[in-house]
């Protein structure tokens, strides 16, 4: 393994100081090899939350029986275990510098870390004796700027409340990147408090590794929280933080006469992380980490691009494969299924990754975990590919603009989701690529018959043109939404695939004919609708009679829920939006956008009103079904009940909403309330004349070889 020239005189000098025992470099270096080369097929993030939230008892095995119990003979070699809570300087692991998380207030009403360290242990360290137990490879896990404590569901940690001029910004101005409870890293004592909890893990426990995981939440510096990106010096002050954590690692490593391997997991696009104020060029080629994972909550580009990152540093990859978080799954293609991970799985390992890292999946009894970890062994099983598993267009979290001003400029792979569909004007072409595990040629030859299928989720038409790799489709049958397209043998390739979308010319009415879109309460809306933020029993849809009862009944922040319809509303064009409605309780809305502008139409029990423009008609709307009409052109809104107009918007439908092109309705806007039954909606809008793609994914089954 290649060091850094600096590194190599800074480990010379302290070698010189140590005992004879350890300063074999051929020895610690070959201990070293042997240790990256050891087989790990699956790496299971595990982030702490069985010992807070999941224990069923106060006791080691209680801990882990949620999680870890059940993991022995699956493909998870490696167990990567966070005890960061929720915020900067706060653990649940025995600690003498940071603050050791006990609280047992709302969700933390199972946490059992003060109850293990009056046992004499701790979460680590049991963690640690299972592995040790099950010779399963164990890697502490910190994240490096963790963002929870800024949605309220953590709290702020001590260390936070000390240091108030070392977060981004305050509660009342928060940033428009990342969190305003995130730490800036140009803080000399942020560094060395983030060190000495490294250093300190380090020598007091025996752990395999560490992983500092700069995915969990990619902000750090407040210039980027700001809009902008990382300066050169506030680079070069991140990568001295990383050289001075290598260093002390080595250190540490030859006092004990086994390294302590560094893994860091960040997003997989180099000018990406350079915006941010990762230098993973440098980090490399100076050996500063052994192992790279990428990806998270979005991924930048296909994993040969990582895969190649990695073989240049000569660095071990693994790919990220996180929870997908995409609410409009149907449940015909779902892409939290079991063939939706082997898919993903499959197409890493094609692309020559090193091995598969699992993040928030704590189920040890996920059947995938027996088979996901060997490309052989996926071979011949059902797979679920999608063009996109996760991330989007300009939301929270989801994509790198919420991280990093203009972050999406350096994404080079597809973003299509049912949350972020994609419009093709009549005639108009679009590329979707798609990279496949599967060698379907080499499964024939092991006498296997795999059936191949994609499918197009497509509203406005049912006369989409598809192409896979220059080669037209045209064995299709259409079930609303989706477009079934059977694959002839030898089309498919293993690797990247190109599928060309292309939407029909525009009829005799021309560009611009009104479509009606009618959803009754026969079933909650599916595809192209899509819902989000269901939270159990306190916000949450049911069909109730001939009704859709959608219900918020949190206060915390994020509890809203909404269905929503991409309309394709033309500004100087009127559409509207019809609502047949009883209103329960509290605040409940209409929401129209346009391209251009939004606003919502509020209903309460006593009134209906609009948001942005602050009009108001007063009414009993719980009194009965009431049928709420909003149409909305150019800078006017007009709101019509049973059939009156009882608010004229005229010159008031401004507040601005760029690239917003739904209707939506649904239950209040945290940290409100509301609960209405919803009977019917339909909509009426010019459109375009072309076709909404909402999904594209591709099958490959293998009926009768069971």
């Amino acid at each position: 393994m290649r060091l850094h020239s600096l590194m190599t005189v800074v480990l010379m000098v302290t070698a010189m100081s140590l005992p004879a025992w350890s300063q074999d470099a051929d020895t610690f270096e070959s201990k070293r090899a042997e240790m990256l080369n050891r087989q790990r097929r699956v790496i299971l993030n595990n982030d702490g939350g069985d010992a807070v939230m999941q224990a069923r008892e106060a006791t080691a095995e209680g801990m882990l029986i949620p999680r870890t119990i059940g993991l022995e003979d699956t493909h998870v070699d490696t167990i990567f275990y966070c005890t960061n809570r929720g915020s900067f300087a706060r653990h649940s692991h025995r600690s003498e510098v940071t603050e050791v998380f006990t609280g047992t207030e709302g969700r933390y009403r199972h946490n059992i870390t003060g109850a293990l360290l009056e046992q004499g242990t701790d979460t680590l360290q049991v963690m640690i004796d299972w592995c040790r137990e099950n010779d399963v490879e164990v890697f502490w896990s910190e994240r490096m700027n963790d963002r929870h404590d800024a949605a309220g569901s953590a709290g702020i940690s001590a260390w936070k409340k000390e240091h108030p001029e070392c977060l981004m910004s305050t509660a009342d101005n928060p940033p428009p990147h990342g969190a305003w409870t995130q730490v800036d890293y140009t803080h000399e004592v942020v560094r060395d408090t983030m060190f000495r909890i490294i250093e300190e893990v380090c020598r007091n426990y025996d752990v395999d590794g560490i992983e500092l995981d700069y995915f969990r939440h990619p902000c750090y510096f407040r210039s980027v929280a700001w809009g902008g990106v990382a300066t050169d010096e506030e680079t070069e002050t991140m990568t001295g933080f990383v050289r001075r954590v290598r260093e002390m690692t080595e250190q540490v490593g030859r006092e004990r006469g086994r390294p302590i391997l560094v893994a860091l997991r960040s997003t997989d696009s180099v000018p990406l992380a350079r915006a941010m104020g990762l230098d993973l060029e440098t980090w490399l080629s100076e050996g500063l980490v052994d192992m790279i994972i990428g990806s998270g909550y979005f991924r930048m580009n296909p994993w040969d691009y990582f895969v190649e990152l990695g073989r240049r540093h000569d660095v071990k990859v693994y790919a990220g494969l996180s929870d997908s978080r995409v609410t409009a799954d149907t449940s015909q293609f779902a892409r939290r299924g079991q063939d939706s991970y082997r898919a993903r799985a499959s197409r890493a390992w094609q692309a020559g990754v090193d091995g598969i890292y699992l993040f928030n999946m704590f189920n040890p009894r996920m059947g995938f975990l027996h088979d996901i970890g060997d490309a052989s062994v996926l071979a011949p099983l059902e797979k679920t590919y999608f063009a996109t598993v996760r991330g989007g267009h300009g939301r929270s979290y989801g994509s790198p603009n919420f991280w990093v001003a203009d972050g999406e400029q350096w994404q080079n792979v597809p973003v299509l989701t049912p949350e972020d569909p994609i419009a093709l004007a009549a005639g108009e072409t679009h590329i979707v690529p798609l990279s496949v595990g599967d060698d379907l040629a080499a499964v024939r030859e092991q006498g296997l018959r795999p059936e191949v299928a994609c499918h197009v989720a497509v509203s406005g038409c049912d006369e989409l043109v598809v192409r896979l790799n220059g080669q037209e489709l045209t064995d299709r049958r259409f079930e609303a939404p989706w477009l079934h397209l059977p694959l002839p043998d030898g089309l498919l390739r293993a690797g990247a695939n190109s599928f060309e979308l292309v939407a029909p010319a525009a009829d005799d009415e021309g560009d611009g004919a009104v479509q009606t879109v009618k959803w009754t309460a026969e079933a909650p809306p599916e595809m192209p609708w899509r819902h989000e933020h269901f939270r159990g029993g306190t916000v949450f849809a049911e069909m109730q009679d001939d009704a859709l009862l959608v219900v918020d009944r949190d206060t915390e922040p994020g509890s809203y829920l909404y269905y929503r319809y991409p309309w394709n509303a033309q500004p100087d064009r009127i559409a509207e939006v019809e609502a047949e409605v009883k209103v329960v309780s509290g605040w409940n809305n209409i929401m129209a956008a346009n391209g251009v502008s939004n606003e919502r139409v509020m209903l309460y029990p006593d009134h209906v009103g609009t948001y942005y423009s602050g009009l108001r008609f007063d009414m009993d709307t719980t009194d009965d079904y009431h049928t709420y009409r909003v149409t909305v052109q150019g800078e006017d809104i007009h709101v019509y009940v049973d059939g009156e107009l009882c608010i004229d918007g005229t010159g008031m439908y401004t507040y601005a909403a760029p690239g917003r092109n739904n209707m939506a309705f649904g239950a209040s806007n945290s940290p409100s309330q509301g609960e209405a039954l919803w009977r019917s909606i339909k909509l009426s809008s010019p459109g375009i004349a072309g076709a909404y793609i909402h999904d594209l994914v591709v099958t490959v089954d293998f009926p009768g070889d069971e």
